[in-house]
């Protein structure tokens, strides 16, 4: 098994509103059918915004889809795993996500992009729902909840002075950047449609997407951090580049990555 030689864990989460806790806690008295009351709360929370966002937070949110890239110390790629595939239960994604964190890579740092602020709350609040113990992760001053530590490296607080600028662009923004598909032909808003429609293999392809941008945005991060040079940053994609392409019947959704792939030079 891998579980020894992966050091670093990139993962996302992707989330759709938990539409019956929605109606339940927010408009018990109000005869909606659960549609209805998503959509009354989205006019709510674009109302409570001044128009800039109706979306919905952690609290109301449950995983559809949880992936996670596998890096060695060296920083290059080892796998590419989609928790629960091709099944996609939330408890048991939830399960898998804190069995890997607390036991089999409880030696390893883990890599996001606003974990801190979405995915981690939403995977510990699927933890407290389903009863799952996190004892390392809830006790430990130093595991992933410690903001200035290493066991969690979220990737928007650190090039956002901890919150200090917005980070405007996001993730599709910081990969096309440096020549990373990015955002392509599904979008964060295009979720919950999917997954009404029964398309969880495209979520959980989007979610690969996602987690190869982090681990290429990551990867510059450690540039600027001078643990790899340029030089080496440039061998390791490479070398993630022939995994990605040897493993596209594996993995289906490495296909449009790699079609979308760019050699970037930077501007100005």
């Amino acid at each position: 098994m891998d579980y020894k030689e992966t050091r670093y864990l990139v993962f996302d989460v992707e989330s759709v509103p938990d539409v019956r806790l929605i109606n339940t806690v927010r408009y018990r008295d109000e005869n909606y059918s659960d549609e209805e009351a998503l959509e009354v709360y989205r006019r709510y929370l674009l109302e409570q915004s001044g128009g800039v966002s109706d979306f919905i937070p952690a609290t109301f949110q449950y995983p559809v889809s949880v992936c996670l890239a596998k890096l060695r110390e060296d920083f290059t790629l080892l796998d590419i795993v989609s928790l629960d595939e091709p099944r996609f239960r939330p408890r048991e994604i939830t399960r898998l996500f804190w069995l890997g964190i607390e036991e089999l890579y409880d030696h390893a740092s883990y890599i996001t992009f606003n974990g801190r602020g979405f995915d981690v709350p939403l995977l510990e609040l699927m933890a407290y729902r389903y009863g799952i113990a996190a004892k390392r992760h809830f006790k430990d001053k130093f595991a992933g909840r410690y903001r200035f530590g290493t066991k969690h490296i979220d990737l928007q607080d650190f090039l956002s002075n901890f919150g200090a600028v917005r980070m405007n662009g996001g993730l599709d923004l910081l990969a096309k950047v440096i020549g990373k598909p990015g955002k392509m032909s599904v979008k964060g808003d295009d979720v919950y449609d999917m997954f009404k429609q029964g398309q969880k293999q495209a979520i959980s392809d989007y979610c690969v997407h996602d987690v190869l941008d982090t681990y290429f945005v990551f990867l510059r991060s450690r540039v600027v951090m001078r643990e790899i040079t340029l030089e080496r940053e440039t061998t390791i994609i490479n070398a993630a580049k022939k995994f990605i392409t040897e493993n596209v019947e594996r993995i289906p959704a490495f296909k449009e990555y790699l079609e979308n792939w760019t050699d970037f030079e930077p501007w100005p």
